[in-house]
């Protein structure tokens, strides 16, 4: 089959891989059909994440047909149009049982920090994703969902993370009706943590970014105020003016590892890799916040970190909610707000890049050009 590979940092091939096998009677092989680039994919590409492997397949948002399966899966069969959400699970651990998906015991040997992921690295446990033709998917039967007739492929594969996580961030943040809600970064998951802000009851929705065409599909898609932080100069200052000196109820940091604003921060991080990640992000959403506000973090972060303002997070009472999204647990609330026409995520897709040349689409992603927000990957197969 085709398939993505990693070859070191900014380094991505198309090469022929040896299509996946059944390895254990829980699982199932998946024909891809269509997959995504996601932001978190971009710190893998530009080397963000430790025990990245030559060779590793990126791509933890994609859905597919079922192509085979082992003797003991019962809920698919070979035929199922399939959604996979991006956590590997086994349902049947302390915390699946509680619906902490995303924080499974069983299925990463690093799993005392985090759980599995498809496409994310060996830190993550080292599960191939679907920038390919084929992908294997453990425990069948727990994580797959057949996808509704009604839901088209391009919403379909939105919820595989993005949406989901956007909507978890905003659920992070303990939104009261009324609350001033700021969301760092107008990326996928930053809009859809906008838009799902105000089904949580906010009075008021702000993004930050310094893209103005990103800033721009905040306000058409999520209807938020937005403000470019490199116009407004002092970003804590700008939101405490913004909300009559106290700060935001609640902040949501989209952003993760590599944040902009800082560039003693970003050379630091991102190019010198001297600590897990640019902390610009964080700090903002720490110094921005009022006093006894809530903190929401689903950027992806690196398990290294310094600079970070904790005395100042303590001092002020704040909350800091955090984890990565239990994607399955979201949706049966985000299948009734896209029937209802509440969402509707293929809004934000504006490219649709061939598999073979998966290599031009994270390069537009990684340098935000052509006005890229959500690239869609499409196998020749599909």
């Amino acid at each position: 089959m085709l398939a993505m590979t990693y070859r070191g940092p900014y380094k991505i091939r198309v090469e022929e891989k040896d299509r996946p096998k059944i390895e254990h009677p829980g699982d199932a092989i998946v024909r891809v059909t269509l997959a995504a680039i996601c932001g978190s994919d971009l710190h893998l590409y530009h080397g963000m994440m430790p025990d990245t492997r030559i060779g590793h397949t990126f791509g933890h948002e994609f859905i597919g047909v079922v192509d085979e399966v082992g003797p003991d899966v019962r809920n698919l069969k070979a035929g199922d149009r399939v959604m996979v959400p991006f956590n590997v699970f086994c349902g049947s651990c302390y915390f699946c049982v509680r619906g902490l998906y995303s924080n499974c015991h069983n299925v990463n040997p690093n799993a005392t920090a985090v759980g599995g992921i498809y496409g994310y690295s060996h830190t993550t446990g080292g599960y191939d994703g679907g920038q390919a033709e084929y992908v294997r998917v453990p425990f069948a039967d727990v994580g797959p969902t057949v996808i509704p007739d009604w839901m088209s492929d391009d919403d379909a594969v939105l919820l595989t993370d993005a949406l989901p996580t956007g909507y978890f961030g905003a659920q992070l943040g303990e939104i009261v009706e009324g609350d001033t809600v700021v969301v760092l970064g107008s990326g996928p998951v930053g809009l859809f943590a906008a838009k799902s802000a105000w089904l949580m009851g906010a009075g008021r929705v702000i993004v930050i970014d310094h893209l103005d065409y990103r800033l721009q599909k905040a306000r058409e898609f999520a209807h938020a105020e937005t403000y470019n932080f490199v116009e407004v100069g002092d970003v804590v200052l700008k939101i405490k003016r913004l909300t009559d000196g106290l700060g935001a109820d609640v902040v949501i940091d989209a952003v993760g590892a590599e944040a902009d604003g800082a560039v003693l921060q970003h050379i630091i991080s991102v190019k010198l890799k001297l600590q897990g990640g640019s902390p610009v992000a964080l700090n903002w959403a720490i110094d921005s916040v009022r006093k006894g506000g809530t903190i929401s973090v689903m950027g992806a972060y690196g398990p290294l970190f310094s600079a970070v303002k904790f005395g100042d997070a303590m001092n002020k009472g704040l909350r800091i909610n955090t984890n990565q999204c239990p994607v399955k647990r979201q949706w049966p609330r985000l299948f009734e707000h896209i029937r209802n026409g509440y969402l509707t995520p293929s809004e934000i897709v504006t490219h649709r890049i061939p598999l073979e040349h998966i290599q031009d689409g994270y390069h537009l992603f990684s340098n935000k050009l052509d006005g890229i927000i959500k690239p869609l990957v499409v196998p020749s197969a599909a």
